[in-house]
């Protein structure tokens, strides 16, 4: 297998403030998000960080899309260094969060157009896979009604289009469902194991175990910023369900707390 995705050492430390404090009911001024996280995703595959809110899966997919540095720590993907060379590493990805907030007074064919322009895709190539991936997620209907007077689940087919207009090699979703009506998560889904069969590989966060068992070829339980199994799902499960398995990981490194 080829490896695609190398992450050796990632760590980020964030600074709390008293309110964040008060909330996680510390008085530690600083939080560790993700403590010495390495491993690695091979192209063609679905590779998926399984845990719970707060255990540092966000914040690993934002560094490895380069929108924040790590404290130390680094990620190789496609050959590129997302901290020596974070450039090179986000025209090799597309990245999709639930936080994407598309301009409402756009249309989508005016965003595609625009994102294609920015990624340097060729006029050409750009109308050609507008027109598929469109057509493939039923946007093509509503091309020129401003975001605005679009649905959640349109809103949601459009940001993963946009976020593919270049053609990436890797595409990293976080919670790739999340929010989206069951219809909508289907098409969402049904497309990720399209691109897996493309020969793309897919890096995605969640926290339902049933997403997992369905799409992932390997897996990776990350649970207070540290990742504490990580192999193919069938080797993690180690005969048991992903949920029971989990648990099971949790009270291990919870001391029997849930």
């Amino acid at each position: 297998m080829e490896e695609i995705l190398k992450v050796d050492g990632l760590s980020k430390t964030f600074t709390l403030s008293r309110k964040q404090q008060k909330i996680e009911r510390t008085a530690a001024k600083k939080k560790v998000a993700v403590d010495n996280l390495t491993f690695c995703a091979y192209r063609g595959e679905i590779f998926g960080l399984l845990g719970p809110n707060g255990a540092g899966k966000t914040t690993t997919l934002r560094m490895l899309s380069t929108l924040i540095k790590p404290d130390c720590g680094d990620a190789v993907l496609g050959g590129s260094s997302v901290v020596r060379q974070p450039e090179e590493v986000r025209g090799k990805i597309g990245f999709l969060t639930s936080e994407l907030k598309l301009e409402d007074f756009f249309t989508p064919n005016y965003l595609f157009d625009f994102f294609s322009e920015l990624h340097g895709v060729d006029p050409n190539v750009c109308r050609e896979r507008k027109q598929k991936m469109f057509e493939r997620f039923g946007i093509d209907k509503f091309a020129e009604v401003k975001v605005a007077n679009l649905s959640t689940g349109m809103k949601q087919k459009l940001s993963l289009v946009i976020s593919l207009v270049h053609d990436p090699e890797v595409i990293i979703f976080d919670e790739p469902t999340n929010g989206l009506d069951v219809l909508t998560a289907r098409t969402v889904t049904d497309y990720l194991q399209e691109l897996r069969s493309e020969g793309k590989t897919i890096i995605l966060s969640t926290h339902i175990f049933s997403l997992v068992e369905r799409l992932c070829d390997r897996v990776g339980v990350i649970i207070d910023g540290r990742l504490v199994a990580c192999d193919t799902l069938e080797n993690v499960c180690n005969g048991m369900t992903i949920e029971d398995r989990f648990f099971e990981l949790y009270k291990e490194v919870k001391g029997g707390e849930e």
